[in-house]
């Protein structure tokens, strides 16, 4: 078996040692299964909220009873989720009294233009949404009765419905949530693994491991097995959570969006895939630039500083400008998947994008690997871009 690991190339002795020294590592573990908890807890709670039927009590007076038996009667219909009983009072005074004493949620009265839901201290949100229907409704139907007409012929030509000249409409709020998730797990996983890349780098600069390494196998196999490495954990992590979030969302009211999530899901990690290479090149030659760790806050802020504008871009950018950064990589790892998910992409723009992030990625992988050769073994003090460019071997 040792005869069989020698003849291996370095670059996959460097990847198998990254690999299973993060995979055994607690904090990557604990870190894993606490965002895998995180996700499905978030997940379970929006079912259990979506499910959860509020029952309020509303009291009223006299002059308001026939208007809060109306509301109670027509809440299913406008919240399935909202239960009403009626809590019939005296007068002004009882309902304030029960106010106070909680024994009712609101009460609802007449006023001289108008009707009132007054409540002790919070607002009733699900009974303030159904009462402000029905009561609508109720008033328009007494004042055409009056008039002599109906509310049907009242309300017509008032319907306001929306459309998109791109993509679904019925689609639109779940592709922008599940948008905002694709662009948030992005930026998580280029952060928190490309720090740790560049510190590792630096950790092996200071206690002079990296002479050992360079002299025993070429540089630029210990970049590419530190950045394949890195990428493999990379995208295992990101595999756990995309397969964790699609099944809690099959139990949830958008489980019918499942089989419609699949393909974008499946573009989202081909250009996360690309974009995380490029990006951990990038990361690996901040490392390589600094001479200790608090050398790596100075040599990494150009590559925090893109990160930001990845992470803001992806979640603002909208219209042209949205369709414009979904071809400019390595915006376009977190752009064009958001693009996707929200349809009325032709089937070329996906392909172009990922060619063009490719493109940047093998850029990248040239540069970063030319820098990091020749800034590894300098120790003297943190290292320029231009020293290490112009840098002899």
């Amino acid at each position: 078996m040792d005869t069989d690991r020698r003849d291996e190339p370095a670059w996959l002795l460097v990847t198998r040692r990254e690999v299973v020294s993060r995979i055994t590592d607690k904090s990557f573990l604990l870190g894993t299964a606490f965002m895998v908890v995180l996700i499905a807890g978030f997940i379970g709670f929006s079912a259990w909220q979506e499910e959860r039927t509020d029952t309020v009590t509303l009291a009223a007076t006299p002059d308001a009873a026939a208007m809060a038996t109306a509301v109670a009667d027509a809440a299913p219909g406008v919240d399935e989720n909202v239960e009403v009983t009626v809590v019939e009072v005296d007068d002004r005074a009882a309902a304030e009294s029960a106010l106070r004493e909680d024994e009712v949620d609101a009460w609802l009265h007449p006023t001289d233009d108008g009707w009132q839901l007054t409540s002790e201290s919070s607002e009733q949100g699900s009974l303030t949404n159904v009462v402000e229907v029905v009561v609508q409704q109720q008033v328009l139907a007494d004042n055409a009765a009056e008039v002599g007409t109906t509310v049907e012929s009242l309300q017509a030509g008032s319907t306001v419905t929306t459309a998109f000249l791109r993509g679904d409409a019925e689609k639109a709020g779940v592709a922008e949530a599940v948008g905002f998730v694709f662009v948030f797990l992005f930026y998580f996983a280029a952060l928190v693994f490309g720090m740790q890349l560049a510190s590792s780098v630096i950790e092996e600069k200071q206690s002079r491991i990296v002479e050992i390494i360079a002299a025993a196998i070429p540089v630029r196999h210990l970049l590419a097995g530190k950045v394949l490495g890195n990428t493999a954990l990379a995208v295992i992590q990101l595999m756990v959570y995309l397969v964790v979030g699609l099944v809690g969302l099959s139990f949830t009211s958008y489980k019918s969006y499942v089989p419609a999530l699949s393909g974008p899901t499946a573009w989202f990690i081909g250009f996360f895939l690309a974009g995380f290479i490029a990006l951990a090149c990038l990361w690996a030659v901040a490392g390589s630039l600094a001479s200790r760790t608090e050398d790596l806050q100075a040599t990494s802020t150009p590559l925090t500083m893109l990160m930001l504008v990845m992470f803001f871009g992806g979640l603002s950018l909208d219209g042209r400008g949205q369709v414009i950064a979904s071809f400019v990589p390595p915006v376009s790892a977190v752009v064009m998947p958001k693009r996707i998910l929200a349809g009325g992409v032709e089937w070329w723009e996906p392909l172009l994008a990922l060619g063009l992030l490719a493109a940047f990625a093998a850029v990248t992988v040239w540069v970063g690997e030319r820098l990091y050769r020749r800034a590894l073994l300098q120790t003297g003090g943190r290292v320029s871009l231009r020293q290490a460019w112009s840098a002899a071997e």
